[in-house]
């Protein structure tokens, strides 16, 4: 899949993370709850894939992409379990500050999530500069043979 076709994926995962974050409202907390394990999920498996894709990509992508990514695991793991636990405490005034630092934490994560698409944007457009750079140096060697 080229890189512009990534973008045009990550643009329909934002929109569908949208539409679920403005229909939860409506939901009843069981029914959020379960939207919450599937997500929890489905983030788990995305993180392992990247994982297992900056493994696997070792040599062909920048060794600091591989390091953002083993951060980013260390990161989401701290995070999950930071859930966890504020979950199950059961003061009110407790859960009143964890819903309000669960909110502030869910816009961060939105604010980093456009910096990455902001990388990404950068990443993808310097990609195709550099190809198309490659490919008149390949053209230029050519004709002065």
């Amino acid at each position: 899949m080229s890189a512009s076709d990534q973008l045009t994926k990550l643009a329909a995962r934002a929109k569908e993370a949208e539409d679920h974050g403005a229909a939860a409202q409506a939901k009843a907390k069981a029914d959020l709850e379960q939207d919450v394990e599937t997500a929890r999920a489905s983030a788990q498996a995305q993180a392992e894939q990247l994982r297992e894709k900056a493994d696997a990509s070792k040599g062909d992508i920048s060794d600091w992409w591989s390091d953002v990514q083993s951060n980013w695991n260390q990161h989401i793991a701290v995070v999950h379990a930071n859930i966890e636990s504020k979950r199950a405490e059961h003061d009110r005034s407790k859960a009143q500050r964890n819903a309000e630092i669960a909110e502030d934490d869910a816009v961060f994560a939105i604010d980093y999530a456009y910096g990455a698409i902001e990388e990404a944007e950068y990443a993808v457009l310097d990609a195709v500069l550099t190809r198309k750079e490659a490919e008149e140096l390949s053209a230029g060697a050519g004709t002065s043979a």
